[in-house]
């Protein structure tokens, strides 16, 4: 199987990714479990390449699947420059512990500066 499916259906599972990969492109920082963030970070990787290339194709593609225009803007203007020169690896996990309702594994998932 190429995805994790995270006990959702599959139009919960994929508006649960698109909320947080926009939610991490605007905030640069997001807490979340880890298996949430395996899957967020393959999406965000893929977006940031996405505003990498720049052209008005990437532009409607990252627009269809991000919920904000504001953070399509940012995504294009400022993570695009900042990644530049960098081939991949935009973001990182950050173990944190585990949550006190039910154990899951929580980590920070944010953006390499």
């Amino acid at each position: 199987m190429g995805y994790r499916r995270l006990g959702f259906r599959a139009d919960h599972r994929r508006a649960l990714l698109r909320n947080a990969v926009t939610s991490l492109l605007e905030h640069e920082r997001i807490n979340t479990t880890e298996t949430r963030a395996k899957e967020i970070q393959r999406l965000a990787e893929k977006m940031i390449t996405l505003g990498k290339r720049g052209d008005l194709h990437a532009r409607r593609q990252a627009s269809s699947y991000l919920m904000s225009d504001e953070v399509v803007y940012k995504l294009f203007s400022d993570i695009s420059e900042r990644y530049s020169s960098r081939q991949g690896g935009y973001t990182r996990v950050i173990k944190t512990g585990y949550r006190k309702g039910d154990g899951a594994p929580m980590v920070i998932l944010e953006l390499v500066d």
